[in-house]
């Protein structure tokens, strides 16, 4: 068990995974490494905002087969690291699953249910995923001869490299999975044909908080992208649905729990 009081979310995610059972092991790992990927390997959880989880709920499909359980995963990590103390609040609590459409919502045809929604992305990040893909699966070929050559020494009681280089496999499948699922769904922005003069998907923006005065940065992404580290925000976020198509100068409002805030836009960039 790793005894850091604060350790990064990878940290953390290695530690969780090595209490459990072998069989059990297996079938979280690949969830929970997404999960930290997706708000930071090296991140701690002091650092984590609860509308970064609500994220990452609401890029899970509500009809994916494993949907419960994938929520069910995280919650379990979560819940454990609130329990061992490397979380002083239960992020769990922000795992709120989405409803399940209406009845009618349901009657779409099975093509357009079963079609992945489109994430619009420059041709530059799509040649960017293309070549991590490729790094990516070269380092899994480059373990699974590891793998078998660990395998080869019979004492499996204490085969640190074994258990080692499936940990990293399994860490690594889950990046090349979710490479592949975001390829597939890409569309290509045709930069020659965006109006520059309005916000879209992949436009930085800069906005003034009207009530202090504050400026604020932000690049908007697909959910798949989101990293408010470096300050990118989902397009389907409320911020970002309200900024989208809008100009220079326009004030939008945001809705938050502490009321509405409004914001002028004041800049725009590529």
């Amino acid at each position: 068990m790793n005894t850091n009081e604060n350790p990064t979310l990878k940290e953390a995610a290695t530690s969780f995974l090595i209490s459990l059972p072998p069989e059990e092991r297996q079938t979280k790992q690949t969830e929970v490494y997404k999960f930290v990927r997706w708000c930071g390997l090296d991140k701690t959880f002091t650092k984590v905002a609860p509308h970064e989880i609500a994220n990452y709920v609401e890029r899970l499909s509500v009809s994916d087969t494993d949907y419960s359980l994938k929520l069910e995963i995280v919650r379990s990590f979560l819940i454990h690291s609130k329990k061992v103390g490397w979380c002083k609040t239960n992020l769990s609590t922000h795992l709120k699953a989405k409803k399940p459409r209406s009845p009618r919502a349901k009657k779409q045809t099975a093509a357009a249910r079963n079609a992945p929604e489109a994430v619009p992305v420059t041709q530059q990040r799509y040649n960017e995923m293309e070549t991590e893909l490729a790094s990516l699966k070269d380092k899994s070929n480059q373990l699974i001869e590891d793998i078998r050559k660990a395998a080869a020494d019979k004492d499996f009681r204490e085969n640190a490299p074994l258990a080692a280089a499936r940990e990293q496999r399994g860490h690594i499948e889950g990046q090349i999975q979710e490479l592949e699922g975001l390829l597939k769904a890409a569309t290509i922005i045709d930069e020659t044909q965006r109006n520059s003069s309005k916000i879209g998907a992949g436009d930085s923006v800069v906005l003034k908080d009207m009530a202090s005065g504050h400026e604020l940065r932000y690049v908007l992404v697909s959910p798949r992208e989101v990293d408010p580290s470096q300050g990118k925000i989902s397009t389907k976020s409320p911020l970002g649905k309200a900024v989208l198509g809008r100009m220079k100068g326009d004030v939008v409002e945001v809705s938050a729990p502490v009321g509405k805030l409004r914001y002028q836009i004041e800049d725009i960039g590529d």
